[in-house]
């Protein structure tokens, strides 16, 4: 589990997501505009038995060396993160929320300010959630 980095194309991979709350992972994005900017959104996002949930999003603004947790925590499965191809502030993340029951933090979120905060913009119901 966790987030492997190389930059050797491959020959030699370094672990860079060891020290967080959770190592399991739905979805990584990194900017096209800046490349050290890089969203982990946590939980795996197939349903099945042994799904592993996790915390919520995470955001490296170094390549990976350091971390900011950046909300989200009750979506517990993170589908997918899309950032802007222009600014990296402006990001989506759709989130499953919970596997096996209702919860409310389930859509499509957006935050416009590096997530800082989050607008829900596509919300359904307590029992549907979003992914790709």
């Amino acid at each position: 589990g966790g987030l492997w980095k190389t930059t050797n194309n491959g020959v030699t991979w370094e672990s860079v997501f060891d020290n967080q709350a959770t190592s399991t992972i739905g979805d990584v994005a990194v900017a096209l505009s800046n490349p050290e900017i890089v969203w982990v959104g946590t939980g795996e996002a197939n349903n099945r038995q042994s799904s592993s949930w996790g915390n919520g999003v995470y955001k490296s603004n170094d390549g990976g060396k350091t971390w900011i947790h950046m909300g989200l925590e009750d979506t517990h499965h993170v589908g997918r993160i899309v950032l802007d191809p222009y600014n990296p502030e402006v990001a989506y993340v759709a989130a499953v929320g919970h596997l096996w029951g209702p919860n409310q933090q389930r859509g499509l979120f957006k935050t416009t300010d590096g997530g800082e905060s989050w607008e829900n913009v596509l919300y359904v119901d307590e029992n549907t959630g979003c992914t790709d």
